[in-house]
């Protein structure tokens, strides 16, 4: 998988988002302590912006910011020999370059960067009006998962929760209940007893501060 079969596989912008945001509550649930959570929402409200990422704590990342001018996603596999520590601290060529004006910001304060410098061996977007995802024009190095987007991506992808199962008994090193994580990925609203399937250690008075900012349906109470 490229970044251009990453196109091709993503939902539209709404079905994403929602995604992230299930992605987000989950580990927000598994994992009472933020810094050992991999996936983030963030809402900046008077701005009209929405950020979902993932950090695996060993140099792997994805950020996907949803504004008024559309979705932009950027991601980054440190071992991909498209990154720019292995090209002289340069976007591989073709990354960036046809990116639209509406998202310069982004990359002018990309929410993946080092020493001001971007950090990313993928990169999409799909303004409102888009019946598609965009990637840039690419030469994709001769390897298996060139830029990481198979490797990084791969939970985002699936609808029913399955890699998301997958990755959280793997993570957090115990069973989890696979049918409430299902259940999470279809925005089946919070009630104490989903969140005790998932945890039942977890505080839903401490989940509730955790989860304001998500606007993901709760009826805890």
């Amino acid at each position: 998988m490229t970044a251009h079969d990453l196109a091709a596989a993503l939902p539209d912008i709404t079905t994403l988002r929602e995604r992230c945001r299930a992605l987000a509550v989950l580990d927000a649930i598994l994992s009472p302590a933020e810094l050992s959570r991999h996936h983030g929402f963030g809402s900046d409200r008077p701005h009209g912006t929405e950020t979902a990422s993932m950090d695996n704590g060993s140099g792997d990342a994805w950020s996907i910011e949803f504004s008024p001018a559309g979705a932009f996603l950027l991601g980054f596999d440190h071992e991909s020999p498209m990154s720019p520590a292995a090209n002289d601290e340069q976007p591989w060529p073709g990354l960036i370059d046809t990116v639209p004006e509406a998202f310069a910001a982004a990359l002018t304060e990309p929410a993946l960067s080092y020493d001001d410098a971007l950090e990313a061996t993928i990169c999409l977007w799909r303004q409102p009006g888009d019946d598609r995802w965009h990637a840039g024009d690419i030469d994709f190095p001769d390897r298996p998962d060139p830029d990481g987007a198979d490797r990084l991506f791969a939970v985002l992808l699936d609808p029913t929760g399955r890699e998301y199962h997958r990755f959280a008994e793997d993570n957090y090193g115990r069973s989890v209940d696979r049918d409430a994580v299902r259940e999470v990925f279809g925005l089946t609203p919070l009630t104490t007893t989903l969140v005790r399937r998932l945890n039942a250690d977890r505080s839903t008075t401490a989940l509730r501060t955790d989860l304001s900012h998500l606007g993901y349906p709760s009826r805890l109470a």
